[in-house]
């Protein structure tokens, strides 16, 4: 079922009434004119602030005559970093609100592509734009091209269907955070020799694909004593990626390093601690480094389970492709390097 994340649209009466003040006196504030008290100054800008109110953006989407619907499909099922994002949509109702943008949230398995893409062929024509969590696979990319047939606005988020027709994909470089997450299991294994595990949702999933990839050609070129085990898929799913991992530490006593490429965190760390699937004490033993900064990877940094978090901001990702799909609504151009998503490392002592 679809959330709506927007309310209605705030006047300049509202926030006249929030601030305790007559219309005129907002309308004076808003163009610096003299004969307002600084407190009472202080007081409707710190309504407006508070709201997020913009008028002359909010007077001009009221002209423009229709509100605009936006899609975003994400993933089914605990995900910590997606369910960041949504949550940082919600934080942006009244700046939405403000341009008449209505942001509703389609949960579905992006894992199953039959699935995914039944839920992007089910939007075809209700809405302004999409956004899609995205598997690359061939039918999801028809459904995606199909909606940008039908006149929709696609942006691909977090993980990428660059073979397709979206009109532009909002995340990090995910080679990029690959190698860099190889680089990072690499020196912090050392001098030590032997095996190295890793962990994914899928590798139909483009960003993990290309995670995996970028992981891969670092320890190839630069750590050849490190020697990569198959990729495990755990579908972001905490119990499958612990029983997996559990039955690879048994089977590996000399695996050395361990890259989760994307969720099911708890998981991996409760195999890597589990005593009674015999990989007691392997925490403290095996580099681990993952992806997110998220309530559960904090606590696993500052235990030191966890040596090291690629991190991409939810809060960035979320207003990026909310701003990329309502300027290829109003056909405006993308502001490329504000909506850049960067790639940041997280280790204990550097946690934000």
């Amino acid at each position: 079922m679809a959330e709506t994340l927007s309310p209605t649209v705030l006047t300049l009466k509202d926030i006249a009434r929030e601030a305790g003040v007559s219309l005129a006196t907002v309308d004076r504030v808003l163009h610096n004119r003299p004969g307002v008290r600084p407190d009472t100054v202080r007081r409707v800008k710190d309504a407006i602030a508070r709201n997020s109110f913009q008028p002359h953006v909010a007077a001009a989407e009221l002209a423009r005559g229709r509100a605009r619907r936006f899609a975003f499909v994400m993933p089914s099922g605990p995900n910590p970093f997606m369910q960041q994002i949504e949550a940082y949509l919600g934080e942006m109702a009244a700046w939405l609100s403000a341009r008449r943008l209505n942001v509703e949230m389609i949960a579905t398995d992006v894992f199953e592509p039959a699935a995914l893409a039944a839920s992007l062929e089910a939007l075809s024509g209700d809405y302004d734009g999409v956004a899609v969590v995205a598997l690359d696979h061939p039918s999801v990319r028809a459904a995606i091209n199909d909606l940008v047939d039908a006149g929709t606005k696609v942006v691909t988020l977090v993980s990428d269907v660059p073979s397709s027709r979206r009109h532009h994909y909002v995340g990090i470089d995910n080679i990029a955070a690959g190698r860099t997450a190889g680089a990072l299991v690499g020196r912090l294994v050392g001098q030590r020799s032997g095996k190295v595990a890793i962990v994914a949702g899928s590798q139909g999933l483009r960003d993990h694909a290309e995670r995996i990839f970028g992981f891969n050609q670092v320890m190839a070129t630069e750590f050849p004593d490190l020697s990569v085990l198959p990729v495990l898929e755990g579908r972001d799913e905490d119990d499958r990626s612990e029983q997996l991992l559990a039955r690879l530490l048994g089977k590996h006593p000399d695996i050395v390093g361990l890259y989760n490429v994307g969720a099911g965190t708890q998981g991996v760390a409760k195999a890597l601690n589990d005593k009674a699937l015999g990989a007691a004490g392997r925490d403290k033993q095996v580099v681990f480094v993952g992806h997110d900064v998220t309530a559960l990877t904090r606590r696993l940094l500052l235990q030191g389970v966890m040596d090291a978090a690629i991190s991409q901001n939810p809060g960035h990702e979320a207003r990026a492709a909310v701003r990329v799909l309502l300027a290829l609504a109003r056909g405006e151009p993308i502001l490329s390097e504000q909506e850049k998503i960067r790639i940041d490392i997280v280790m204990r002592d550097n946690l934000p």
